[in-house]
């Protein structure tokens, strides 16, 4: 049973998600989806106006007189969100911590998934996959996906994607857009979720807050390692240490361009503090732009 806190929680979040998601994102999401499908529904004779270029010519050559194949629009998506657990996403200095954050976006998938009659489902990893919920249609299953994120305790501090993109593999054969959350700390990702790019649509989701990429001068700090629980006193106006920090940084963020690149995807990125709504309705309007071309 879920403590009284967490379910006042999520009946917030959803009330706040849904105006947001019902305003912003919900036409570009539909114009990304719209007319994906390639399902096959029968063969038919051909009338004036058809595209010439859906006549079956096998068929046409049998029968005498041309037919065209018709197809089904392919609305029932499976979307799978893929949340990093790991310590370094307890990690926050606005209003909320990046997994906070996580769920916020996690809840707003969830709920256009229910507009829109597809399925969602949830994997939860660290070191070792945490949670799991197949994908399901449904309001009820949403507030779920809602739930479990919120409640999760997770037992593992690091993340091992190697694990997590494996246990995907097999657990979704079908063909799903997988939104993959995480604050991508751990840089080993392209060998791993390469595969499994080639199986599903992977869109990045970059989970940030400003404090990791800017160090503001207030002379000593003890650092903590959310991870290892390692600390350390830095002096934050020393130039060594700015300096330092600086390339750290620059590192990291060239890192990640690479992965995103072995990926071929453009990232979702959210920062501590703001809404998800606007990264995902730019992803959203951006993909259905790119379906059109």
């Amino acid at each position: 049973m879920l403590a009284s806190g967490i379910l006042k929680k999520i009946k917030r979040l959803e009330i706040k998600t849904a105006r947001l998601v019902e305003g912003a994102v919900t036409g570009s999401y539909l114009s990304t989806f719209k007319g994906r499908g390639i399902e096959f529904n029968e063969v038919r004779e051909y009338v004036e106006g058809d595209d010439v270029r859906a006549i079956d010519w096998n068929v046409t050559a049998r029968m005498g007189v041309p037919y065209v194949k018709t197809f089904m629009e392919e609305r029932d998506l499976t979307v799978i969100i893929a949340v990093d657990l790991s310590g370094s996403m307890e990690f926050g200095t606005s209003v909320e911590t990046k997994r906070e954050l996580a769920l916020e976006f996690a809840a707003a998938v969830s709920l256009l998934a229910v507009q829109n009659n597809d399925r969602v489902g949830l994997i939860g990893f660290t070191d070792k996959v945490e949670l799991f919920l197949p994908p399901r249609k449904g309001r009820r299953h949403a507030v779920r996906v809602m739930m479990e994120l919120a409640a999760a305790k997770p037992q593992g501090r690091t993340a091992d994607p190697a694990l997590s993109a494996g246990f995907l593999m097999n657990a979704q054969r079908s063909r799903a857009t997988v939104f993959w959350v995480s604050d991508f700390m751990d840089m080993e990702l392209p060998r791993t979720l390469k595969a499994v790019s080639r199986r599903h649509e992977i869109v990045p989701v970059l989970v940030r807050d400003i404090r990791e990429d800017v160090m503001p001068d207030v002379g000593l700090v003890e650092l903590a390692d959310p991870e290892t629980g390692g600390r350390m006193l830095v002096d934050t106006s020393s130039g060594a240490f700015r300096g330092a920090f600086e390339k750290t940084v620059a590192a990291r963020e060239a890192k990640r361009a690479v992965l995103f690149r072995a990926l071929r995807a453009e990232p979702v990125e959210l920062v501590t503090g703001k809404s998800p709504i606007v990264p995902l309705a730019r992803h959203f309007a951006r993909q259905a732009r790119q379906r059109r071309r």
